[in-house]
């Protein structure tokens, strides 16, 4: 296969994949659906599609509504009757804690005759920067900047989150009562767990303020004092937990997962197989270290091509972990990717693609890159060692220097991480 049209190929699967988690197109069946209450309806929501989902909301309901969403910078849409606030994402800022609060007051009030429509999706664990009585954002903060760093997965971060939260793990549907609450998600994570999902403001919490404290203690992160006190006193007793399964006060409440992962690389393998590929999908929950991860990726594809056969792409998703001990560039999917591109070791036949599908990776307004079997020839000709660039964790400098990084826009969407790699030798 040419150069060319197998970057074009895995681009269009990434698109595809991209389409399938519009909100306009999932939520529209369930908007369809929905019977207005003979109250009142209230629309709030959090996350990086959360302002897309209002303005399908608002597009495709007729009835009268009012609310408030707060979403990343970069990431609002036009609405007239949803307000639309704009914060910081991944580390919260003070807009965010503001919507948080105002969120939080918004729902409070209502009778059983009202409606709340919760309309969350990934980055709502950021976005609603709620502190906990006794702390800070800036305690919020350093404890976000340190388990990005540490090399924790989503759902040991946001066990951590809820617990020095006002408004995760539960409480904000608790705060709602006796209003109905119906949540409309989009999952970011793997295995689509309503909890896990932006912190599961509006879910049952399985987890506890010892499960927090045994995620810093795992990851070897020395919070603020505050931070310390607030976890070992609910560890102790002396702070009421999150709203547990079976919890009365949840009982009412409905979650519905629009759109997953899985849907996304379903759409993708249909569209390979229309160009005339194998699509193998090996799961939309793929998680562990981003680097180790590419490189097992890269040994199959290897194996793959030396055997020869019909050309082939193979699909994944999840959420891959880094640990940072460099200064670079980076994030989770760069880091496959390049740790990918050195196990494929130049071979000829193999091209890679991964990226985040709500177009940002790590920090950068990068979604992230697509290597081809002359990758690692074209950064020596340059004068860079690729495996120094990647112990630094410098994967969005590499792809960018060889015009190889993927930079998309905000998507308004995620659904996690879009992994293909091709097989046509």
């Amino acid at each position: 296969m040419k150069d060319a049209d197998a970057r074009a190929l895995l681009r269009d699967l990434f698109d595809a994949a991209l389409a399938a988690a519009q909100p306009a197109t999932c939520l529209a069946p369930h908007i369809a659906g929905l019977r207005p209450p003979t109250g009142k309806t209230i629309v709030i929501g959090a996350g990086k599609a959360s302002a897309a989902m209002a303005r399908a909301v608002e597009e495709q309901w007729p009835h009268a509504l009012e609310g408030l969403v707060v979403t990343r910078y970069g990431y609002g849409e036009p609405c007239r009757r949803i307000e639309i606030v704009e914060a910081a994402h991944p580390v919260p800022d003070e807009k965010g804690r503001a919507a948080a609060g105002r969120i939080l007051a918004r729902v409070k009030g209502h009778g059983p005759d009202d409606l709340v429509l919760c309309l969350i999706s990934g980055g709502a664990s950021a976005l609603l920067a709620l502190p906990a009585p006794g702390l800070t954002l800036a305690d919020k903060q350093a404890v976000n900047r340190a388990l990005l760093r540490s090399g924790a997965n989503i759902g040991e971060m946001n066990t951590v989150r809820k617990h020095l939260s006002a408004i995760k793990g539960g409480r904000l549907a608790v705060a709602a009562q006796p209003a109905r609450v119906l949540s409309w998600l989009i999952s970011d994570v793997p295995n689509d767990d309503p909890g896990v999902i932006g912190s599961g403001p509006t879910v049952a919490d399985r987890t506890t303020f010892a499960d927090a404290l045994a995620v810093l203690a795992k990851y070897r992160i020395d919070p603020p004092a505050a931070v310390r006190c607030h976890l070992e006193k609910g560890a102790g007793g002396g702070i009421e937990e999150t709203p547990k399964p079976g919890d009365p006060r949840l009982w009412g409440v409905e979650t519905i997962v629009v759109a997953t992962p899985q849907r996304s690389l379903e759409a993708a393998a249909a569209l390979a197989r229309r160009r005339g590929l194998e699509a193998v999908v090996l799961g939309d929950n793929l998680e562990g270290d981003a680097r180790m991860l590419g490189a097992e990726h890269a040994r199959r594809a290897v194996d793959h091509a030396l055997r020869g056969g019909k050309p082939t792409v193979i699909l994944s998703g999840g959420e891959t972990t880094v640990t940072v001990r460099g200064k670079g560039r980076g994030g989770r999917n760069v880091e496959y990717l390049l740790g990918h591109a050195i196990a494929a070791a130049g071979t000829s036949g193999i091209w890679a693609i991964a990226a985040d599908t709500d177009g940002v990776d790590g920090a950068e307004e990068i979604a992230g890159g697509l290597f081809t079997p002359d990758t690692l020839s074209r950064a020596r000709a340059l004068g860079r060692d690729p495996q120094a660039m990647l112990d630094d964790n410098d994967g969005h400098t590499f792809f960018e220097m060889l015009g190889d990084n993927l930079v998309t826009g905000p998507t308004k969407t995620n659904v996690n991480d879009f992994r293909a790699t091709l097989i046509a030798p």
